[in-house]
């Protein structure tokens, strides 16, 4: 992008070239740190103020967006697919605060790393029976444990033969599908004042003819569209939330399903959610801060007003063991490959 890097494109550079670099955190031009493992560590670098509000605007035009004091906040990606986000000054005190969540190109499929989240060779050829079986997934988890990335690794295992819809505020997703489109919102930008929401895309997605829809994260009045797109003809769909729990998952998603405006009994609601999703892959860390598949917990059915879920397989002593409890989707999953004796 720029001819003559400035100190802060120099740095971004350097850490380029190290692996396991999940984020960079520009707080001041003293204070820059970057998370590897799960830990954030401090680095003795300076940087100017100018440097920095000129790499601002440089990420500003790279994604076409503006960004002043009218305009403060700054959501984008940089040319490598990193996330971005900037906010400018007064809003941040003494400098913009520049935070950079690393796109991890070396991680493209369960093939390049037999231990990636913790799964080894059993629980990847369980997910892949999940997909060919075409079951709804919620990949669940907080800040920074790699949602996204688990689920780009999801969109690799998807059948070639299928026609897949990606919708995202910011395009992180990657597929490597013949026949794949990537929808992205639009907030304004300095091109057009055109605002799209992710329900927008959503609703036009359904008239695309998709086999599968996939929501880079739910956060609105989108998922009233995405259960129903789940509960009518588009199986084997998936997304992500933000919740620390399978329990806090669904409570979360019901939530939104209120918060949106429908006036439904919550039972009515709980029951839309529990038809529509199969499967809640909680991601987590464990004790030494790596990022790893904590439950694999199915949506079984309704009890009265109340969603039952089960754990299936649960991350127990450093690794994922099946609980012994039989999915209800168990026959589906062996037409697709998986042993009967799987969970004993």
């Amino acid at each position: 992008m720029k001819k003559h890097p400035n100190s802060v494109w120099n740095l971004m550079n350097e850490l380029n070239s190290k692996q396991g670099i999940t984020e960079v955190i520009i707080n001041s031009p003293e204070k820059i740190f970057i998370e590897k493992g799960g830990r954030f560590f401090f680095l003795n670098v300076k940087l100017t103020k100018e440097d920095i509000a000129e790499f601002c605007q440089d990420l500003a035009s790279l994604n076409r967006k503006k960004l002043d004091i009218e305009n403060p906040i700054l959501n984008g990606n940089m040319e490598d697919g990193s996330r971005i986000n900037i906010v400018l000054e007064p809003f941040s005190h003494g400098c913009p605060a520049v935070t950079i969540r690393k796109y991890l190109k070396h991680i493209t499929s369960f093939d390049n790393d037999t231990s990636i989240f913790g799964l080894d060779d059993k629980w990847v050829h369980f997910i892949r029976v999940l997909i060919q079986a075409r079951c709804n997934l919620v990949v669940s988890g907080g800040t920074g444990v790699g949602k996204t990335t688990f689920l780009n690794l999801l969109l690799q295992e998807i059948p070639q033969t299928q026609r897949v819809i990606t919708i995202e505020d910011t395009k992180e997703l990657s597929a490597n599908l013949l026949n794949w489109v990537s929808l992205e919102t639009s907030a304004g930008n300095s091109l057009h004042q055109t605002i799209i929401t992710i329900r927008d895309l959503v609703k036009n997605s359904l008239r695309m003819r998709p086999d599968r829809i996939v929501i880079g994260e739910v956060r609105g009045d989108e998922i009233f569209d995405l259960l129903q797109a789940m509960n009518t003809g588009h199986d084997g769909s998936f997304t992500t939330i933000h919740a620390n729990a399978p329990a806090e998952c669904t409570s979360r998603i019901e939530n939104l399903f209120l918060m949106a405006g429908y006036e439904m009994p919550v039972k009515v609601v709980r029951e839309q959610i529990s038809s529509a999703l199969d499967f809640i892959i909680q991601l987590g860390r464990d004790r030494d801060g790596k990022r790893v598949v904590t439950h694999f917990t199915e949506i079984s059915n309704m009890e009265g007003d109340k969603i039952l879920l089960q754990d299936i397989g649960k991350h127990v002593n450093g690794s994922l063991m099946a609980t012994g409890l039989v999915p209800k989707r168990m026959g589906d999953l062996i037409k697709f490959g998986l042993e009967k004796d799987f969970f004993l």
